[in-house]
Order: structure tokens, then sequence, then C-alpha cells
């Protein structure tokens, strides 16, 4: 809908008050917010804010995480301590929300997981909570993909109160497979049963896959996207492995670009015995990841793939992983922890979060990026080659024969550079038939699927009904529903 707004030439900004997802960014203003809304923000043709996300919980276990308000890191929060922290970050909703609509001719809020979360109601921020305190008309969506979308449209309003009731104006179905008129008598009922229309049926599109959600969009031993035949004779194997934390997972997704380039998710060390490439992808937690890795013999299986002499390149938390030694008193506790020794440097957390977006060279091309982490580099042999050399002249990342790391995100979205790893890894791997394309665009591919996704909406959503519910100065006044238990007829 940003996309489609944004090209009628209306000025609108993305916004979702309270985002759970380990796939982030940093933004020009220096926080951090979820990808998401980066991506929102990029249909609408605006650079990335803190004010288009101002919380973000980053899962770092079971049952904590680490708040992130207005793109700065605010401390730990549980589950129950959360509640606690509602009436603050209401007030720091609301407020960046106004401020919004000041600067906006449009906001389109987001909301998180479902607004019939009934047990989470009374410190909901994001869904109902947020809709009722600032007066605003929802649409729900449901994931007709998933399964039983009528029961979830009805379903939903009916488990809200009234007042919450009273500012659903109606529903879309998303990701639908097939004829839409089977649809026909389903959508006549619900609009009957609800008095709400469906404001449209949005079809499945095979095509889009780029900038998933976060990391349960990603399963073990599927392949990424649809990766077009190789230009040459010869596929370039590409294993991620699906770290139970992982974070930026979208890293790989420039890869899997590439004409010839098959990048898949795995989750045990069989898959790694027909792998060119081992990329170990970033991390929330990064001693408790590497753990898993050992427990389940991938880092075995990464160590063996390396002494191979075949390529390994690890982003983030999976360079941290790549060290001799991980010390860390802050996000883990476990203080002294071997890493996976690949790389003759180790790894000191820091309390402070490190929030960056470097620009600099690598391999004679001039890259950009952005840096998400605790852990920093604490011992680095004046030996070891560096990966690039930052604008400032600092050093980043390292180079030890076929073991490649770097805290940078992002950095595989250069195209040039992209393109000599592949050519690098290529010839590492003994991989003679790889030929890299000469004209892959990372960021043309994205926009054409954020083109795609405003064709969606422009051929099959009531557009002309949405503009009115964008007009209108409150949301409309509709009947409230309730399931009625049936009547005992004995």
């Amino acid at each position: 809908m940003c996309r489609w707004l944004a090209r009628q030439g209306v000025r609108v900004a993305p916004f979702k008050a309270q985002n759970m997802s380990n796939n982030s960014v940093v933004t020009p203003d220096g926080g951090e917010i979820g990808r998401a809304q980066a991506v929102q923000a990029a249909a609408a043709g605006l650079e990335s804010s803190v004010r288009f996300n101002p919380v973000l919980l980053k899962p770092g276990g079971e049952r904590s995480s680490q708040l992130v308000l207005l793109g700065k890191v605010a401390g730990e929060v549980t589950a129950r301590s959360y509640a606690g922290h509602k009436d603050q970050l209401l007030g720091t909703v609301l407020d960046t929300l106004q401020g919004l609509r000041a600067d906006y001719d449009v906001v389109l809020c987001e909301g998180a997981g479902s607004p019939a979360e009934i047990n989470l109601r009374a410190r909901d921020i994001a869904n109902m909570g947020l809709a009722r305190a600032a007066r605003l008309p929802v649409l729900v969506v449901g994931d007709i993909d998933r399964g039983g979308v009528f029961a979830q449209l009805f379903g939903t309003l009916a488990l809200l109160d009234p007042a919450d009731q009273a500012l659903v104006s109606g529903f879309v179905i998303n990701k639908f497979r097939g004829d839409p008129a089977l649809l026909d008598s389903g959508l006549d009922s619900i609009k009957e049963m609800t008095g709400r229309p469906v404001y449209g049926v949005l079809p499945w599109a095979d095509q889009l896959w780029l900038d998933a959600e976060d990391s349960l969009s990603y399963v073990a031993d599927g392949v990424i996207g649809s990766p077009a035949p190789p230009i040459g004779e010869q596929w370039l194997r590409v294993a991620v492995p699906r770290l139970p934390r992982i974070s930026n997972a979208t890293d790989v997704e420039a890869l899997a670009c590439e004409p010839g380039v098959a990048v898949r998710f795995v989750a045990e060390p069989s898959r790694l015995t027909d792998t060119d490439l081992v990329v170990l992808p970033g991390s929330k937690a990064t001693v408790a990841d590497l753990r898993w890795l050992r427990e389940t013999g991938l880092a075995e299986a990464i160590t063996r793939h390396a002494h191979r002499g075949l390529p390994v390149v690890g982003i983030c938390g999976g360079y941290q992983m790549l060290a001799s030694q991980i010390w860390d008193e802050v996000e883990s506790g476990a203080g002294a922890v071997p890493g996976l020794g690949l790389l003759d440097l180790d790894i000191t957390f820091a309390a402070t979060k490190t929030l960056n977006r470097p620009q600099g060279m690598a391999w004679g091309n001039p890259v950009h990026g952005y840096e998400i982490h605790h852990g920093t580099v604490s011992r680095r042999p004046d030996a070891l080659e560096p990966l690039l050399t930052e604008d400032n002249g600092e050093p980043e990342g390292a180079v030890a024969g076929g073991v490649i790391g770097t805290h940078w995100h992002g950095l595989l979205e250069n195209n040039a550079f992209r393109r000599a790893l592949l050519t690098w890894a290529a010839n590492t791997a003994g991989r003679d038939g790889y030929t890299g394309a000469p004209d892959t665009d990372f960021a043309a591919a994205r926009g054409a699927q954020l083109d795609l996704l405003g064709d969606l909406v422009a051929e099959h959503l009531d557009t002309d009904a949405i503009w009115r519910l964008l007009d209108a100065t409150r949301p409309p006044n509709l009947p409230a529903v309730r399931v009625t238990p049936p009547t005992d007829r004995a």
C-alpha cells in the first residue's frame, strides 16, 4: 500500500508501533529499526527513520528480549516485566505517530501479530490499543494460504470488545491461489454476518520473495527465491546454517539474486557435503548459536569444509564465531568461550552496541553497509589481512585463505563486490564452470518487487473505497458482532 500510494504522488509514511524481530537495520538518523519498516520506507520513496518503528523487541532467548526505544537500546525485558513499561511506551508511540501525521499525508500503521490476542489486550500498544488511542480505522488482513480465512476474519472481529470492533472498517484476503470467483459466496456471507466489506483479494505471487519479515519465513532445506539458470556450465552452491537466533538473514538474499547461485538454509551437517560456499549469518545470541552449531555437528562440518580449502564467509555474529576466542560477559554472561578458530583474532563483547552506517573500499570496489553488534575485535595480529578499509582508514573484517569475516551487514548488496566475492568463492571451491553475471542489480531487483506489490494493490483492492477510508475524519460507526451460543432445543 505504501508503494501504491507513493506512485499516486501521496506523501505516505509507514509506522509499526512495536515490532519483534532480529532482522533490523541502522537508519540515517543513527538508530535501529525493524527491516520491514525500512523496506516499507523504501516503498514509500523515503529514507528509513527511527520514527517508523519506535519500539523494537529483539529476542535473545525464549523469555527475554532487548528493548530498543526510538532506535537505542533501553534494556532487557521479559514477557512479564514488559507490561510495566506500557504507559511510557504508549506515550512515546502516540507522540511519534502524531509527529508523522503532521509531516505526511498518510501514515499506514501495521499491527503486530493479531488484534485478537485477547490475553495481551490490556497492555497492547501495537494493534487495537494503538487504534483506540489514536482513533484509527482498521483493516483486518487474513492470510488464506494458512487456511481457514473466513474463520480468521469473523473470529477476529467477534473476539474484540465493542469499542474495538467499532474501529474495524473491513477486511482484506491475502495470498489466494486459484479462481477468485470461488470465494464470492464466502465474501457475501462475511459482509452479511459482520456488516463490513472485503476490500479485495490479493493473489499469491510466486515472484515475491525478497526481504522476508523475519527468520520464521526461512525454512531449512529450502532454496531461497527462484534462482535463474547458470550462465556457465555449473551452479555455485551456497549453504547458510539456519541458526535458532539468526539475525539479518536477508543478507544472503543478494546472493540468491544472481543467476546460477543456489542459496539454501541448512540445519544439519550432511547438507554441507556437496556445498561450495558456507555463509555463517548474523545472530542475536552468538554464544548460544555457536553452542547449537556444536551440538548439531555443523561446527565440525564447517571446520572440515574450511580445512579442505573450501570458502567460508562469516557475517557479524557468524564472523565472531570464526574467531579463536569470544569473551562475553554482556550478551550471554558466559565469559571465555572458544570460537571455531578459523580466524586468528579474539572477540570481546561491549556493553554499548555499535550502530553505524560505514563506507569504504573492498577488493577495489567502493562499498557501504551497516553495523549492529555488541561484539568487537579485541585482538588482531598485524599480519591478518583485512577484508576492507573504511573511509576513516580503519581495517575491517578479515581474510585468511578461504575464510572471510566481516561485521558489516548489507555488504553483499554492493553489486561489484558481490560479483567479486562469488568469483573468489567459485575459484576457491574449484567450481571452474561457474560464470558470474555481469549486470545483476540488487537495488533494481528490490524495486521491481516493490512495484509488483504496488501493482497487486492497484489491481485487486477496491482502491476507491480505501481512498474514502483515508479521507474519513473518523472511523465508520459499524455494528458489533457477538458469537451467540445455540439455544437449547430439548
